[in-house]
């Protein structure tokens, strides 16, 4: 007996389904290209040695520099992403969702040091990984 591939896939709703993005996926490459920039320049900032970062005895505590250079990396990782889900490239959902997990984590760390820049950045990157990892399938066939 022989399936076939169209109609055992109908309904599904992927990177691999047709040319167009569904919303969540437009919602989570614009706030990645939105967050790595900002985390760039928070890096930027701790490169610099701002006086604007301090935290008292902290287990993750780190150089601001060490910290600099860890945003830097993590915005451009979220910007390469970002571009990578826009695109609806294979691997932008997935690398996006890696990315911004690794980002919450960063920024959970970062907490004491900023507490109201991390908080925010925190919840944009909740809601990029739920708009990253939900399935969405129709139930009537049309896209």
């Amino acid at each position: 007996m022989a399936a076939v591939p169209n109609e055992s896939r109908r309904g599904h709703v992927g990177p691999d389904s047709g040319d167009r993005l569904s919303g969540a996926s437009v919602f989570a490459g614009s706030a990645m290209m939105l967050s790595g920039p900002l985390s760039i320049l928070m890096g930027a900032s701790g490169i610099a040695e701002d006086n604007l970062f301090a935290a008292s005895q902290y287990a993750y505590r780190f150089d601001l520099t060490a910290w600099g250079w860890i945003h830097i990396v993590v915005g451009l990782a979220l910007v390469i992403a970002g571009l990578g889900v826009v695109g609806n490239k294979s691997w932008g959902r997935g690398a996006g969702a890696a990315v911004a997990g690794i980002s919450l984590i960063t920024q959970f760390m970062f907490v004491p040091y900023y507490p109201l820049w991390a908080i925010p950045v925190m919840t944009i990157d909740l809601l990029i990984i739920f708009a990253l990892t939900r399935i969405h399938i129709d139930t009537d066939g049309v896209r």
